[in-house]
C-alpha cells in the first residue's frame, strides 16, 4: 500500500484515492518571468517522479501543473525590458519547457495559464463575498477575511494569533485585519486589467491556483504539491478560499518537497549563490542533475555544490558501467523478485528514492560480479521508472551532451596510436598516451574485447 506524508496531517498516511483507480494531482508551477532555477528543477523532477510511480502503480492519473502568467514580478520585468507581458511570458514558457525536457520531465496532462481562467476566479471571488468570507474595499481591491474561516492556519499548524504575531505583514489601511489577503487587485495605470463587478483589475496570486485546480480537477481532489516555501501563505490561503467557496474539503493529501541549499546556505540572489537550470547544465549532464535531485528523499533538504554534483556523476557512471556492452533482453518486471519487491516497498513508503537507489546499486554490483543479463535488465527497468539509465551506456560514459575537450574521433586515434606502441613493445609511449588522456579526464579501460574509454 502506498503511503504519503501528508503535510496537513503531519504524518504518513495510506493513500486512498477519492475515486478508486484514479488520481487527481495539482502542483503549483512556475511564475514565468525569468529562467527556471534549481528550486524549480526540484519541483519539476520530484513531482515527475511521483507522477511516474503513481502510473506504475496502476493509477489513471490526471496531473495538472499551472503556469502563472500574470503577477507583480511579471509586470515589473516586462516594463524593465520594454516588452509586452505576452512576449515575456511566451519566451520563458518555451525556456521552461526546454529545461524540463532536458531533465527528463514528462509533460503534465494539463498546463493551465492563469490568464485563461479569469472568469473562474471572478466566480469564486463573487461566491466568497456572497458567503461573507470576502469584502470589497474602498480602493477597488477585494480581500479575503481570514478571521471568517475557522480552519485558517491548519496547514501551517499555527493559530491566527500566532500568525499575526510572527508574520511581518505590510500595513494596508483598506484591510480589516493585517492578515487578510488580496483576491482582486484594482487596476493601476499601465498594467493589464480585466473587467469585474468591483471595477477593472487583476487577480491575486492565491486565487489563481484555487480556480485552476477546481476547473480541471473539481472542488475536491486527491493530491496538491509544491515546494515547502509555498506551504504558507500560498497553500494555506488556497485552502481557505477553496473550502469557503465550495463548502467541502479541498485536498486530501498535501505534499511539499524540501528546500534547495547551496553549500549549506539558502539559495538566494542576494547571497550570490543563485543558479538557473541552464547554468548548471552548462557544466553537468542533465541526467546527472536529475539523479542528484532524486537521490535524496523528496522531503529532505537538498544541498547543492560542485562536490555533490561530481559525486552524483560518479555514482551514475557506476550504474551505466554495469550496463556497458550488454545486449539486454526484452524485460517485464516481476514484482515478486526480491530486489524488485524492495524497490517497490521503498517507493510505496512516501516515495523513498534514497532506499530505491540502494537497490539499484546492489543490482549494479551483482551485474559487475556475475554479468547476469536478468539483473542488468532489472536494473535498467527499475531505473527507467525514475527516468534514469535509458540512454546507450557508451553515450553517457563518453560525455553525452556535456562532452567537452577532445572529440570521440580524436580519442579513438590516440587509442590506435597506443595500440601500435604496445604492439611495438614501446610500453613507455603507451603509458605516456594513457597518462596524457587521463590528465585530460579521459580514462582508458582495457579488456579482452579491446580498449574502451570514458570521461572521468
Amino acid at each position: 500500500m502506498l503511503k504519503i506524508y501528508n503535510s496537513l496531517a503531519r504524518e504518513k498516511q495510506t493513500f486512498v484515492p477519492i475515486v478508486a483507480g484514479k488520481v487527481s494531482m495539482y502542483v503549483c508551477g512556475m511564475t514565468v518571468y525569468d529562467y527556471c532555477h534549481l528550486g524549480h528543477a526540484r519541483v519539476m523532477v520530484v513531482f515527475d517522479m511521483v507522477n511516474r510511480w503513481l502510473r506504475t502503480s496502476g493509477y489513471d492519473v490526471t496531473y495538472v501543473r499551472n503556469i502563472t502568467d500574470i503577477d507583480d514580478k511579471i509586470i515589473k520585468r516586462a516594463q524593465e525590458n520594454g516588452e509586452s507581458i505576452q512576449a515575456l511570458t511566451s519566451r520563458f514558457i518555451t525556456a521552461m519547457d526546454e529545461d524540463a525536457a532536458r531533465l527528463g520531465v514528462m509533460r503534465p496532462d494539463l498546463e493551465p495559464k492563469a490568464t485563461e481562467h479569469i472568469t473562474g476566479m471572478l466566480d469564486m471571488i463573487a461566491a466568497l463575498i456572497e458567503k461573507g468570507f470576502a469584502y470589497p474595499a474602498d480602493n477597488g481591491d477585494v480581500f479575503y477575511s481570514v478571521s471568517s474561516f475557522a480552519g485558517y492556519g491548519k496547514l501551517s499548524g499555527k493559530s491566527l494569533e500566532d500568525l499575526r504575531a510572527g508574520e511581518r505583514v505590510e500595513i494596508d489601511q483598506y484591510k480589516r485585519d493585517p492578515m487578510d489577503f488580496v483576491l482582486w487587485k484594482a487596476a493601476k495605470p499601465g498594467e493589464p486589467s480585466w473587467d469585474s463587478p468591483w471595477g477593472k483589475g487583476r487577480p491575486g496570486w492565491h486565487i489563481e491556483c484555487s480556480a485552476m485546480g477546481a476547473c480541471h480537477l473539481g472542488p475536491h481532489f486527491d493530491i496538491h504539491g509544491g515546494g515547502q516555501d509555498l506551504q504558507f501563505p500560498h497553500h494555506e490561503n488556497e485552502i481557505a478560499q477553496s473550502e469557503a467557496a465550495n463548502g467541502c474539503t479541498f485536498v486530501n493529501y498535501w505534499m511539499h518537497n524540501g528546500f534547495i541549499r547551496v553549500d549549506d546556505e539558502k539559495m538566494s540572489k542576494s547571497l550570490g549563490n543563485f543558479f538557473t537550470i541552464r547554468q548548471v547544465l552548462e557544466k553537468y549532464d542533465a541526467e546527472v542533475v536529475r539523479f542528484f535531485i532524486l537521490r535524496a528523499q523528496y522531503r529532505s533538504p537538498l544541498n547543492y555544490s560542485d562536490h555533490h554534483l561530481d559525486d552524483a556523476r560518479q555514482a551514475l557512471t557506476r550504474l551505466y558501467t554495469a550496463l556497458r556492452g550488454l545486449a539486454l533482453p526484452t524485460f517485464t518486471i516481476d514484482w515478486q523478485q526480491p530486489q524488485a519487491a524492495r524497490f517497490k516497498a521503498a517507493m510505496d513508503d512516501d516515495f523513498n528514492t534514497s532506499e530505491a537507489f540502494a537497490v539499484l546499486f546492489e543490482l549494479a554490483s551483482e551485474v559487475n560480479r556475475t554479468a547476469s543479463l536478468a539483473d542488468a535488465a532489472l536494473l535498467k527497468a527499475l531505473a527507467g521508472l525514475l527516468g534514469l539509465l535509458q540512454r546507450d551506456p557508451e553515450t553517457f560514459l563518453q560525455g553525452g551532451e556535456s562532452a567537452q575537450g577532445r572529440s570521440a574521433d580524436e580519442i579513438e586515434q590516440f587509442i590506435q596510436l597506443r595500440l601500435q606502441a604496445r604492439q611495438s613493445k614501446n610500453f613507455a609511449e603507451a603509458d605516456r598516451i594513457r597518462k596524457q588522456l587521463a590528465d585530460e579526464g579521459i580514462l582508458l579501460e582495457d579488456s579482452p574485447q579491446g580498449t574502451s574509454w570514458r570521461r572521468a
